[in-house]
């Protein structure tokens, strides 16, 4: 994870699954301000192909992803 990026809101879905991660991100970004970067954190893996997948459809920019251990992490950029 980079250290330069200010991180505006976090989201815990650790132990949800599919689709309830993403379902609950459309929910926690429409509540945010454009340019603001949620932190989410997941144990589904399928949120690794739904949160790209949901990222690119609504271009809202995925700053990074990376999986530690048995958790899925993302930062997500609202578009706007």
């Amino acid at each position: 994870m980079s250290d330069s990026i200010e991180i505006n809101h976090e989201l815990d879905t650790s132990g949800l699954l599919c689709p309830e991660p993403v379902m609950m991100l459309h929910n926690k970004v429409r509540d945010m301000k454009p340019g603001d970067v949620v932190k989410v954190t997941a144990t589904d893996p399928s949120t690794q192909r739904d949160i790209p997948k949901f990222c690119n459809f609504l271009d809202h920019e995925l700053l990074s992803h990376e999986q530690v251990d048995k958790e899925y992490i993302y930062l997500i950029r609202k578009a706007g």
